[in-house]
């Protein structure tokens, strides 16, 4: 009998409530925030490092002008979501590749090549809404990313630039949001039709493999489609992981 992976399952309904609670909160009420923070980028470049900011998701949009313009600047993102428990892994999507030193292949001397055409999590960032528990351990959307350790502070932002800046914020947040609920959609049926189950202590020998020098499979969710990918650990040694 073939039956739902609850694991998949249980972060499908996370990922749908968190994309209902973004379409409530006001563009407004997050413009307020980004005024009263007042970032100002002073040029420091600890963005554009791994290991400041983990890694750059692409939207798919931005992956597919990067797959057809510069392929080699991007590999299946970190952090594989899934594994089938028996040969492959499975990731939501691409990661902007780094050099073995961390630093963004589109970092030159400490300027971006491409900031007039940056991608979107570089335009609204420091400005983040993933949830997280607050004192009280209820979820509520973390604003801020990486508070006090870079930037400038409570300078001024013209309502009207907040207000944009709140407006990109929330767009690139629901984007995110609706490709990994349209991953965790297309694995979820591909694994019942293939009797397959996400189990973490097969997921976790597999990465020790992966750690120690093995190749592994990695399907990556594109534009409706898992396109596949022979990895090696070399591919990401400047993300510092696995």
């Amino acid at each position: 009998m073939l039956m739902n992976d609850p694991g998949i399952d249980r972060e499908l309904a996370l990922l749908s409530e968190e994309r209902d609670l973004l379409m409530k909160w006001s563009h407004e009420d997050l413009a307020r925030i980004i005024s009263d923070v007042g970032f100002s980028c002073v040029l420091c470049g600890k963005c554009c490092t791994s290991r400041f900011n983990g890694h750059v998701f692409l939207l798919e949009n931005e992956a597919a002008r990067l797959l057809a313009d510069s392929s080699e600047s991007l590999v299946p993102a970190p952090y594989f979501e899934l594994y089938n428990g028996d040969d492959s892994f499975y990731v939501s999507g691409y990661a902007l590749r780094v050099h073995d030193d961390g630093t963004c292949v589109y970092l030159h001397d400490n300027r971006c090549r491409i900031y007039e055409n940056r991608f979107s999590i570089c335009r609204i960032y420091p400005y983040m809404l993933h949830r997280e528990p607050d004192a009280r351990k209820r979820l509520v959307f973390r604003q801020v990313s990486g508070l006090d350790t870079h930037g400038e502070y409570h300078h001024e932002i013209a309502g009207e630039e907040a207000v944009a800046i709140a407006r990109e914020t929330i767009a690139y947040e629901y984007a995110w949001l609706t490709q990994m609920i349209e991953f965790y959609t297309a694995t979820r049926e591909l694994f019942l039709r293939e009797n397959k189950r996400h189990v973490r202590r097969e997921y976790d020998k597999k990465m020790r493999e992966f750690r120690d020098g093995t190749v592994i499979q990695v399907w990556v969710w594109h534009q409706g489609a898992f396109r596949p990918y022979r990895m090696r650990r070399e591919d990401y040694l400047g993300f510092n992981w696995p």
